[in-house]
């Protein structure tokens, strides 16, 4: 074999390395990319089922304001929940007035904690959004659901809360009502009380198997 023929052929050696490396390598790239995304959906799952799983109510806070750009994403995530035939039955009284919320704290007996809260978050149903006829209640489930993703996200973002329930009782809900001075249409169905936690309690596993059934 000649000289020129041997460095033909080696050239196209050499080629086909090049071709095969090169695949190789965007394999392995492929490869890695989607170990990566697995973990961060791993990851990202592990978080949401966490922040669910350590949520807990919190009565004790600290002598600092919330900023208003965590209030903004508690009340995106409320109004995210879902809700029958898409009616958004919900209206929201954000409430840091040091005066409302002493006057509130005497407006629910279980709601004493917000003497010492920063803020509140009055969550309403609004009879003017409601469902007419027989679905008209499914308000209270929309409203429990959007106050569910506040209390959710309150603690994703460091902060603590506490639920503090006025409706179905018209002494709690109607002594809400009179002190933010509400109109007729508005509805409280809770006080979620809010603030940087003072306390740290261990959240509770509820889990149990007595409570479920499968068919």
């Amino acid at each position: 074999m000649n000289l020129q023929n041997q460095s033909l052929l080696l050239n196209i050696v050499l080629a086909i390395v090049v071709v095969v490396l090169s695949v190789r390598l965007a394999s392995n790239k492929t490869t890695t990319e989607k170990s990566a995304d697995a973990g961060q959906s791993v990851n990202a799952e592990q978080a949401v089922l966490d922040n669910i799983a350590t949520r807990t109510s919190i009565r004790d806070y600290e002598a600092r304001p919330v900023e208003q750009a965590k209030v903004d994403k508690m009340l995106r995530a409320a109004m995210a929940a879902p809700t029958a035939m898409n009616k958004q039955p919900w209206h929201f009284v954000v409430v840091s007035q040091r005066s409302v919320l002493d006057a509130l704290s005497g407006a629910n007996p279980y709601a004493k904690m917000l003497k010492k809260a920063p803020l509140a978050i009055v969550v309403c149903g609004d009879t003017e959004k409601m469902i007419e006829g027989g679905g008209r209640d499914f308000w209270i489930q929309d409203a429990s659901a959007a106050t569910e993703n506040l209390l959710l996200a309150a603690h994703a973002m460091g902060l603590g809360a506490v639920w503090t329930g006025a409706y179905p009782s018209e002494e709690r809900s109607n002594s809400i009502k009179k002190v933010l001075s509400l109109p007729d249409n508005l509805i409280p169905l809770n006080m979620v009380v809010i603030g940087y936690p003072a306390e740290h309690p261990q959240p509770k596993d509820k889990f149990k198997e007595a409570n479920i059934s499968y068919k």
